[in-house]
């Protein structure tokens, strides 16, 4: 099993930047590719971004390239996502999660593993 927990949402005023973090542990994820995704009210699950096992490929949505970096940090068991000059429309809870391949996966159905999620809200 591998429990995931993220951190770093808040509320925050557009332009703004915040970091968020996702603490893996459990059974070794250093193998496994990461990934980010978000959800807002009435609306499906939507990939963010992701970020290969060895951190040498990422991929990211269309809505957020250009203003998101992910990253990990493979000794701390930690991914993370930058995001910078957040829009209203990024508004959201975010999710990280991994799964048993190492490439830059942009499908949520093919991820085992998710956090519980954290809310971030950006204001207009």
């Amino acid at each position: 099993q591998v429990q995931l927990v993220e951190s770093g949402g808040g509320l925050v005023q557009a332009g703004a930047s915040l970091r968020l973090s996702c603490a893996a542990s459990g059974r070794a994820t250093n193998y496994n590719a990461m990934g980010w995704f978000r959800q807002a009210p009435g609306e499906e699950r939507e990939f963010v971004a992701s970020i290969s096992w060895g951190g040498g490929s990422t991929s990211y949505a269309t809505a957020v390239k250009g203003r998101f970096t992910i990253s990990r940090d493979n000794a701390k068991n930690t991914v993370y996502l930058q995001m910078n000059s957040l829009k209203p429309e990024d508004t959201a809870v975010y999710y990280c999660a991994t799964g048993p391949f190492a490439y830059a996966n942009t499908e949520s159905a093919d991820y085992s593993f998710w956090g519980q999620g954290t809310q971030v809200t950006v204001s207009s």
